[in-house]
């Protein structure tokens, strides 16, 4: 028995939170760990407020927040998923003249950038590793928040105070859906677009994004190298990670 509980239990639920496919229940974080209901939400209400855990008040459901993505900046270098990207970003880097970058959606409406490579044409952007910028103004952002289902991409819209936006951001959506990539232009970096593809999980979940920033001067042949190479390696990053489909 842990001489101090709460502490055992806390990281219990962080656990749980991460090992789920989506928010889930209070009720059922009690039911699966064992803990009384009462100091399940105690324990939840901690979390919530320093950050850790993020709670979808219209869903009544609870998942990661962003401070719990944070942690994984230390370790980032040697994640699974920097070790499989690391030579792709190198090459859209390379390819555009400019940056690639590869990012985490948090359980809100922010993408929290892993890894980050440079050509040596490449300007200073403010989407260095560690940074967290809003999802719907990102490319990458908007990539992943295509993969997810509605109901779960409302629950984050809302969650996050903007349901006034919830038409704008579901047409975007939708049109990355259709063409299966992301795009911005100017939107994050004044002179700069960027490119994104999901990279998904085996469960068909954003598990990351893969991205290409470079100047909006570029043709229209450039342009859709770049669109195709960001999808091919975005593809194969999936597959490194997860195995073919």
């Amino acid at each position: 028995m842990s001489k101090v509980p709460a502490a055992t239990h806390t990281l219990a639920i962080l656990r749980l939170l991460m090992t789920t496919d989506a928010p889930i229940s209070a009720a059922r974080i009690a039911t699966q760990l064992r803990l009384p209901r009462s100091t399940t939400y105690q324990l939840l209400k901690v979390m919530v407020d320093a950050g850790f855990v993020m709670h979808l008040k219209s869903h009544r459901t609870y998942g990661l927040g962003a401070a719990a993505y944070s942690l994984a900046q230390a370790y980032s270098t040697q994640q699974p998923l920097v070790r499989a990207s690391t030579r792709h970003a190198q090459a859209l880097a390379k390819l555009a003249g400019g940056s690639a970058h590869v990012s985490r959606l948090s359980s809100g409406m922010e993408v929290l950038y892993v890894l980050e490579e440079r050509s040596a044409a490449a300007v200073s952007l403010i989407t260095d590793v560690g940074v967290r910028l809003a999802a719907e103004r990102t490319a990458s952002g908007r990539a992943m928040l295509a993969a997810l289902p509605d109901a779960e991409l409302k629950a984050r819209v809302d969650a996050a105070g903007l349901g006034r936006q919830w038409q704008k951001i579901h047409t975007m959506v939708q049109q990355v859906r259709s063409r299966g990539w992301a795009e911005e232009t100017e939107e994050v970096s004044v002179g700069q677009s960027s490119i994104a593809a999901a990279v998904l999980d085996h469960t068909g979940r954003p598990a990351a994004a893969l991205a290409v920033t470079f100047t909006p001067e570029v043709g229209v042949d450039k342009h859709a190298e770049l669109v195709a190479e960001t999808c091919r390696r975005a593809q194969q990053v999936h597959t490194t990670l997860f195995g073919a489909a």
